[in-house]
């Protein structure tokens, strides 16, 4: 069975919709609207990424519609009057490359507080975008093919644990059994919590 996805790359969607610097408005809406994103990458040359348009830079035009523009900031003025991609992009683009570790991606988009990242070479060429849905994709991984991964790369590794358990329910690990060295429960719950998939570890563990 296969091995966790560890990084970017096994869980990113490689076809990507994009716009080029000149995009006008109503463009980007409309390709918002047909493919169901919250945002787009913005690409110049040979595809590398220079920003991102998202739905909150769009709806700066609706939201100071009706406001006088000396009540406007400026940032907010400049998008609500932009007519293009170049004007209405949030830049640089917040990026992640497609080697970085899940857990990498998850914390860029809780911290910055975005629901997609383009994921990028080391030139900045795009090669895929990583969604929030795609991170939890993980999680429906089977019990089975987690509890395997576990005693192939946790269990098996330590000769002392070879007596341990693995039973998954859920996404949900028990490790269960005998440990000749007590010292290495905590390294046992650390490695499993690590592997993808899983929710929870709980430990039923006795001494030799």
């Amino acid at each position: 069975m296969p091995d966790s996805p560890h990084t970017v790359s096994d869980v990113m969607t490689h076809t990507v919709i994009a716009v080029g610097r000149d995009a006008p408005f109503k463009e980007i809406v409309g390709l918002i609207d047909q493919w169901k994103v919250s945002a787009l990458p913005v690409l110049e040359g040979e595809g590398r990424v220079i920003g991102v348009v998202s739905e909150a830079d769009l709806l700066a035009k609706e939201e100071l519609r009706d406001i006088d523009e000396s009540l406007g900031e400026a940032v907010e003025r400049t998008k609500a009057d932009a007519v293009a991609a170049g004007e209405l992009m949030s830049a640089p683009a917040v990026t992640v490359h497609a080697d970085a570790p899940l857990a990498e991606a998850a914390r860029i988009m809780a911290r910055r507080q975005i629901k997609r990242l383009p994921v990028t070479d080391a030139l900045g060429i795009l090669q895929g975008v990583v969604s929030r849905s795609d991170l939890l994709k993980v999680f429906l991984r089977q019990d089975e093919e987690i509890a395997d991964e576990i005693r192939r790369t946790v269990v098996d590794q330590l000769p002392t644990a070879s007596e341990v358990t693995v039973i998954v329910t859920d996404g949900v690990v028990t490790l269960g059994g005998t440990l000749h060295n007590t010292m290495l429960v905590p390294v046992l719950a650390r490695a499993a919590r690590a592997i993808e998939g899983v929710v929870d570890v709980r430990l039923h563990l006795a001494r030799r």
